[in-house]
């Protein structure tokens, strides 16, 4: 008998081994068709994702609104409090979007034109005074003259009309919109957020009782703990990362503009927006300057930003990104250079960008499984 069952196992095994590989290479044979199945069905379910986005991205603002409405006296106020939170939340959103397309993008796009358009004038007035300066000055070396001249044909055979005139910019937000270019889908995507926004403490309950009933409570349990880590840690972030780039972003725009330093609004927006990347984001953002400013306005100008833009990055780097940030993550700089490192490589600026929560999640769960195996060892012995 138990011969038997011995080879009804053993010809169990081999029969799902060789179903597995069957549907492994069915799966191989048919991919572009599976790909293509897969890749309609996301674009269809695309508006949904997106609305899920901007509710992720709108809860903190919106939660914190709310709060604040739950602790009035007023009967009206506190029992609507979600709805008016989420209200003035996304009045709040599109007032900013106006303000960028109307304000900043116009003046940004405008500096760019205007700096590719002058370059060549910039270009010659620069390359007139590093011919001024002493034979044994290091900027006439070899190397640096020959990375200068490769810089400056570079940009100059850029035809920066053909990036930034209306059509491609109209483009390039469509673009960005994505999925959601079509009225319909807006329209179904700002919907799902907003419905999001006011249900998720339904969402929540129905995800954590389906949780319990699909796993067992201890189960359950660990995996409502590593949610909740990965969602403080995500919205911790991503949240303090932007404010963090607006801040710097506004302080450096402010201090080049009064050292007199050419495109200061451009340069200040470049240096915010690099600045959500760690590490790397502000020395390309400050390499980028002071090349921008030797150009246009000269070593002395290009030595005297650096050094306030330094003393900026300082500032924002040891006092106001740990206020904002706090010290929630607690990675140590060679594993943010790491992940910033690998997470460009293969997923680009936006693996750059997620990478330091997506490393932060990821150690939670090595020590946990470190101290679980530890505490076993410790059992057994």
């Amino acid at each position: 008998m138990k011969e038997i069952k011995k080879n009804l196992s053993k010809w169990m095994y081999w029969f799902l081994l060789g179903v597995a590989i069957i549907l492994v290479y069915k799966f191989l044979d048919n991919f572009t068709v599976i790909s293509n199945t897969i890749g309609n069905f996301l674009d269809i379910i695309a508006p949904f994702l997106l609305g899920t986005l901007i509710a992720y991205l709108l809860y903190i603002p919106a939660s914190r609104i709310e709060r604040g409405f739950k602790k009035s006296k007023v009967k009206f106020i506190n029992k609507k409090a979600r709805g008016i939170s989420v209200l003035i939340t996304y009045i709040l959103a599109v007032l900013l979007i106006i303000l960028l397309v109307n304000v900043i993008l116009p003046v940004v796009t405008e500096s760019i034109v205007e700096l590719v358009n002058n370059f060549q004038n910039y270009w010659n007035t620069s390359i007139e005074r590093l011919n001024e300066l002493p034979e044994d000055s290091f900027l006439k070396s070899e190397i640096v003259t020959n990375a200068i001249k490769s810089v400056g044909e570079a940009i100059k055979n850029i035809d920066i009309n053909k990036f930034l005139n209306p059509e491609r910019i109209t483009g390039y937000v469509k673009s960005a919109l994505g999925v959601a270019s079509g009225i319909f889908d807006v329209f179904v995507t700002i919907i799902v957020s907003v419905y999001i926004l006011l249900g998720r403490s339904s969402i929540i309950n129905f995800c954590e009782r389906l949780g319990t009933a699909i796993l067992d409570n201890k189960t359950s349990r660990k995996v409502g703990q590593y949610f909740d880590s990965t969602n403080k840690i995500f919205f911790k972030f991503i949240s303090s990362q932007l404010i963090d780039a607006v801040v710097m972003g506004i302080l450096a725009t402010v201090a080049m503009s009064i050292i007199g330093v050419r495109y200061s609004v451009l340069l200040g927006f470049m240096i915010g927006l690099f600045n959500i990347i760690p590490y790397f984001g502000a020395i390309i953002a400050v390499a980028i300057s002071i090349l921008i400013t030797i150009i246009t306005g000269g070593i002395s100008q290009a030595i005297i930003m650096t050094i306030v833009v330094v003393i900026l990055q300082q500032i924002d780097a040891n006092i106001i990104n740990p206020k904002i940030i706090g010290n929630s993550l607690e990675m140590s700089p060679i594993l943010i250079i790491f992940a910033v490192t690998v997470g460009g490589a293969y997923f680009g600026v936006l693996g750059m960008f997620l990478a330091v929560p997506v490393a932060a999640v990821l150690k939670i769960v090595v020590n946990d499984y470190i101290e679980l195996k530890n505490k076993r060892k410790i059992i057994r012995e």
